[in-house]
């Protein structure tokens, strides 16, 4: 070897080993930092482990209701599912959740996909979002898309999962009358949240999944022959059919998944979690496709991490990595030795409680609508009273201030942020509120040119009438 050669090959072996201590010190920090968050507040970390069960239980529950051809292996997602929240817990130390891809699963669901057309949505996915994770695209789009833009689907995503809690109550003229038994449980559910307003260390998601598993035991007791050990049983998704049928659900889930699951994930850790790093949206999109890549070959539902879980879980107290952790292991025993036991159980828990938790959840992400137009938004810098400390890696330089904000702009930025958002509830479809936003966005920004391009015009046209004998 020579010398030049052998000079190269050792300043990329010191590069090299230099960045797996990096690594391997901030992978010690983050274990450090969850320990020392659930040794504090174990009862806030264990109730905001359970605070998404709201959206993940009816989706599981509605994939295997039809066991003539079950659309997922239940088993099978609850030990992925359960390892993936143990790893999003180790590497990302904050409550990041796994959910389960909700476009796919409305697709799958209307049309009675077996099991490899599903597989084969979550691998399409996951190869598109790999793509664009490795090409940087993911970083670009961040910085690219209006900040209005990104909280309105916060916003929208958050309003949309009150509207679905809601419809999860049974309604009528004696709701706070009732002698029969769901609508007691959905009052004390009612009565439960408004306390945990007030009293935000109430670990509500913990009490209501307690009181949900008592409810639905005494049916289950004469079932414990359902009880059995997981069995693996990978196959590979070979037909045609299955790739068509699998495109067209993947087709509608991956505008979903790249503007909630990664870019709004990113961004709403950065304003719920400040003080801990911020993971990038090459990360998180790497993670999605690290994700399906390997349960989709063993029948687990395709999943995701989203907005509307993290909010969910930070809202009923967690905030680290511990809280996942934690739910992980629950998930992994459930899976291992549940078997069907576990699905009645799941059935058994009154929906009210499950709405309870979707409308708490999806008011903590709406709420983030409120920063828009304050020193937290990322790009609006703080005045010297206020500084905040932005997100490292990203290019600042043509930050506003709040002061520079005038009262037109401030305006310009809510109409955009309640477009996305009205288009989301309004249309269903994330991507539906996004392009309305974006059109919005251009719009003011096309109007400026306008305006500026004739102001110069009439500026020059008299100039030319003042110079002219």
């Amino acid at each position: 070897m020579d010398p030049d050669s052998e000079s190269r090959f050792s300043k990329t072996k010191r590069q090299v080993t230099a960045g797996y201590r990096r690594s391997l010190d901030n992978f010690w920090k983050i274990q450090e930092y969850n320990w020392k968050t659930f040794r504090q507040q174990p009862l806030q970390e264990i109730s905001g482990a359970f605070g998404d069960i709201g959206t993940f239980l009816p989706i599981i529950i509605a994939y295997v209701a039809n066991r003539s051809k079950s659309a997922i292996d239940l088993s099978s997602t609850l030990v992925f599912t359960g390892l993936f929240n143990v790893f999003t817990g180790l590497c990302f130390g904050i409550p990041l959740p796994v959910q389960p891809m909700k476009a796919i699963a409305a697709v799958a669901l209307s049309r009675s996909f077996d099991k490899e057309d599903v597989a084969v949505a979550g691998l399409i996915v996951g190869v598109v979002v790999g793509f664009l994770s490795i090409s940087r695209l993911l970083e670009w789009l961040n910085h690219k898309i209006p900040v209005p833009v990104i909280k309105g689907i916060q916003v929208g995503v958050g309003l949309s999962l009150i509207t679905k809690g809601g419809s999860m109550f049974i309604m009528g003229d004696d709701f706070f009358l009732s002698q029969d038994l769901p609508q007691l449980l959905q009052v004390i559910a009612f009565v439960g949240f408004l306390a945990s307003n007030v009293f935000r260390r109430l670990p509500l998601a913990l009490i209501l999944l307690f009181l949900g598993i008592l409810v639905a035991l005494p049916s289950l007791m004469n079932h414990a022959e359902a009880l059995e050990i997981w069995r693996p049983r990978p196959f590979i998704p070979m037909s045609s059919s299955s790739f068509q049928s699998g495109l067209d659900a993947a087709l509608g889930q991956i505008p979903l998944t790249v503007l909630n699951s990664i870019i709004a994930v990113s961004a709403l850790s950065a304003d719920l979690l400040p003080n801990r790093p911020t993971p990038s949206p090459t990360a998180v999109g790497l993670s999605v496709t690290g994700m399906n890549f390997v349960g989709c070959w063993f029948g687990s539902m395709p999943v995701c991490h989203g907005s509307g879980g993290l909010a969910a879980q930070y809202r009923f107290g967690a905030r680290s990595g511990a809280s996942v952790i934690f739910l992980g292991l629950i998930k992994l025993l459930l899976g291992l030795f549940g078997g069907r036991f576990v699905e009645g159980v799941f059935k058994g828990i009154p929906n009210a409680f499950l709405g309870i938790m979707l409308i708490a959840a999806g008011l903590e992400l709406a709420n983030i609508g409120e920063t828009l137009n304050t020193a937290e938004a990322r790009d609006i810098s703080g005045d010297k009273d206020g500084l905040v400390v932005k997100p490292s890696g990203q290019d600042w330089s043509n930050l506003l201030t709040g002061k520079d904000l005038t009262l037109e702009q401030r305006k310009r930025r809510w109409t955009v942020m309640l477009i996305t958002a009205g288009g989301i509830i309004a249309l269903r479809s994330d991507t539906a509120g996004f392009v309305a936003g974006m059109l919005c966005h251009w719009s003011y920004q096309w109007y400026d040119r306008y305006a500026s391009r004739r102001s110069v015009r009439e500026g020059t046209i008299r100039l030319s009438d003042e110079n002219s004998p």
